[in-house]
């Protein structure tokens, strides 16, 4: 999983990545700024854990949901949960679907 980690901190570090209106509801809700999510993923070490995805508006037949917890730059646990989205055999964007400080 350390290649898919590389893809998605790739990913974020170019500026491709979205969050669902749920993920950002949950960073409100927490006082977490887009720029903290991004900073955790860039400081991820590992994926947490994979996740197959459940979700009846799957564009596939297997997804996975990836799990990221690290810190922002100040020491802020942050959780997320995301996809990356590939399209013609190229790293699209790195989509969040859920993003909040970690328990």
């Amino acid at each position: 999983m350390r290649d898919i980690l590389v893809r998605i901190k790739r990913a974020v570090l170019a500026g491709r990545y979205a969050f669902s209106e749920k993920a950002r509801t949950e960073m409100e809700a927490d006082g977490l700024a887009e720029s903290d999510v991004a900073e955790s993923i860039i400081n991820a070490v590992a994926i947490y854990k994979r996740i197959r995805s459940r979700s009846s508006l799957r564009s596939r037949r297997t997804e996975y949901l990836y799990v990221i917890q690290a810190t922002n730059f100040d020491g802020v646990m942050v959780y997320s949960k995301g996809k990356l989205i590939t399209e013609g055999g190229e790293d699209r964007f790195y989509f969040l679907v859920s993003s909040k400080r970690a328990l």
